[in-house]
């Protein structure tokens, strides 16, 4: 029998009151009911600091940076939730990604973008996009939710069904690039 894919879901916020954890949970729990294990990487809970310089360089890593690039590594796939301040990244979301590098090797990426209005937080996503082709990760699946307090209950659950089907058919697209990509890396290795 296969182990199932380990997909995490990464939250990219930490603010007060933040929407996106809504998102986050609705994301690892179908995850979760597609048989993947996709446990929260909620970036409030690993408290990183403003990087003064990358992992692989310190002997001094703050407490929540190793499991922070160990969940990274050992992630057959990674969700990252990030909503767009500013028509950009979350700085929380810039710094994490800032202090790992290698971690992120052809690793495949779904990037979930939302936003208070009706853009769903495209500008963003275009930046990350950017963001993990430079960190040799292969940013394979998007969905941009928009009007995300209405569109999300507290809970996570979509008010919507249309993003029962986009997550879908995000989950079949990221799913499909995670184990193609791990058997090609598997071949690789034996």
């Amino acid at each position: 029998m296969n182990d199932p894919l380990r997909i995490p879901v990464l939250v990219g916020s930490v603010r007060r009151g933040r929407q996106s954890i809504r998102v986050a949970r609705f994301a690892s729990d179908r995850l979760c009911r597609a048989g993947a294990d996709a446990p929260l990487l909620d970036l409030a809970e690993f408290d990183l600091p403003i990087m003064e310089e990358r992992l692989h360089r310190r002997d001094d890593p703050p407490p929540g940076l190793v499991p922070f690039s160990e969940a990274i590594r050992e992630a057959d796939a990674v969700v990252v939730v990030s909503p767009e301040y500013n028509g950009s990244i979350p700085g929380v979301l810039k710094n994490a990604l800032d202090y790992i590098y290698g971690e992120w090797d052809r690793k495949p990426v779904g990037i979930v973008t939302l936003s208070a209005g009706a853009f769903g937080g495209i500008q963003v996503h275009y930046l990350l996009q950017l963001l993990f082709l430079r960190l040799k990760a292969l940013p394979v699946a998007h969905m941009a939710v928009t009007h995300v307090a209405r569109s999300f209950d507290a809970g996570g659950e979509p008010q919507q069904e249309r993003y029962e089907k986009a997550f879908a058919r995000f989950v079949d697209t990221l799913s499909w690039y995670a184990g193609a990509i791990g058997a090609a890396l598997d071949a690789e290795q034996g």
